[in-house]
């Protein structure tokens, strides 16, 4: 479900695949695999994916239909 997520928010974004892999440092062909679902993505860039499209990765990986971000947390541990 998460695949077509990631799809769908980058094409919402108007973002192409070799713009979003720029952004992540990765190869076009990489990320990719990643959107086909024949390669997991890293949480680090799960987490940079999050921040892009101002969405959770809860929402990106399909474990809620909330898009919103989460708030950031003031409480440094």
């Amino acid at each position: 479900m998460y695949l077509k997520r990631l799809k769908d928010l980058r094409e919402d974004s108007d973002l192409t695949q070799i713009e979003v892999s720029k952004i992540l440092n990765i190869t076009r062909p990489q990320y990719s695999l990643y959107e086909t679902g024949k390669r997991d993505i890293p949480i680090d860039l799960l987490c940079i994916l999050a921040k892009l499209y101002n969405t959770s990765i809860d929402y990106i990986v399909g474990d809620t239909n909330n898009p919103t971000r989460y708030p950031e947390s003031n409480s440094k541990k």
